[in-house]
């Protein structure tokens, strides 16, 4: 009795996020052990699922990295990064296109559907989604950058009642494919969509100050103005530099609030968008 007494406590406390996200659109760049280990797959499926049905739209965008890397050096390639970014190859790229879209963005709708006739996959490529321009440097080969975000065919979707999920494999004015990274896509969509909120979700808690310290203390809020000085100061470890910059792109696009949170955590986007105290940093205009 005292265990259902408490179940109902918590979907009473719930209410009021219920109310005030119900219908609003949410980005979730979906990465780090949360797309690797079963368990947390599950449970990040299920977050998703019950945010639907509760009436939120989430948008789901992922990538692929560390799966990528596994079947480049699988068929004796090498993997390559500059500036964090991976060196890409036209073969490389056709690997790309075949990990993200036609093995992980299928298994994740998979997922998703196994709850009903919830989702669908898409990739940059499809009514031209995610139209791409070639990075500058020439060393990197088949790398992109978002130059701009049909949003029509996610309008459509959300509309009527599914969950987008994109794998960040661009188009560009060429027709050729390139290889965009996930978390300045994300905030590149979610700009678009004039979401509400962008979370994403890796495998460390959030920003903290002296990083790499044993002192490092977990920043809970930054302002747009701070994240910005962090960037420019180089005050932010190398893998969290794209998704700050994520964030402050659909920030200062209009979005409400991003937020960086640690996806291994049980149920971090319930926690995130249900309750008081939410987890992980998040960054605010």
């Amino acid at each position: 009795m005292i265990e259902t007494l408490h179940k109902a406590e918590v979907l009473t406390q719930a209410l009021p996020y219920i109310k005030e996200y119900h219908g609003k659109t949410v980005v979730i760049k979906y990465g780090g052990s949360a797309m690797q280990e079963d368990a947390l797959k599950r449970m990040i499926i299920t977050d998703l699922v019950l945010m639907r049905f509760v009436g939120i739209n989430p948008v789901v965008v992922h990538g692929g990295g560390p799966e990528i890397s596994r079947f480049m050096e699988a068929m004796g390639k090498q993997v390559e990064f500059v500036d964090g970014l991976r060196v890409t190859d036209e073969e490389t790229m056709e690997l790309v296109e075949m990990v993200l879209v036609g093995k992980i963005n299928k298994e994740i709708v998979s997922l998703l559907n196994s709850h009903g006739n919830l989702a669908v996959g898409l990739s940059g490529a499809d009514a031209q989604l995610l139209v791409a321009r070639k990075i500058g440097d020439p060393d990197l080969g088949y790398v992109g950058e978002v130059e701009k975000v049909n949003t029509k065919i996610l309008i459509d979707l959300i509309s009527e009642g599914f969950i987008p999920v994109i794998a960040t494999v661009g188009v560009g004015t060429d027709n050729k494919s390139y290889n965009i990274n996930a978390d300045k896509a994300a905030g590149e969509i979610a700009a678009a969509l004039d979401a509400d909120k962008i979370i994403f979700l890796t495998d460390v808690d959030g920003l903290y100050r002296d990083f790499g310290e044993t002192s490092r203390q977990l920043i809970p809020e930054l302002t747009l103005r701070d994240a910005d000085k962090m960037l420019a100061d180089k005050m932010i470890g190398e893998g969290m530099i794209p998704k700050v910059e994520g964030c402050v792109t659909a920030i200062r696009s209009g979005v409400k609030r991003a937020h960086i949170l640690n996806g291994t955590i049980n149920h971090a986007l319930l926690l995130e968008i249900f309750t008081d105290e939410g987890v992980g940093t998040m960054i605010g205009a």
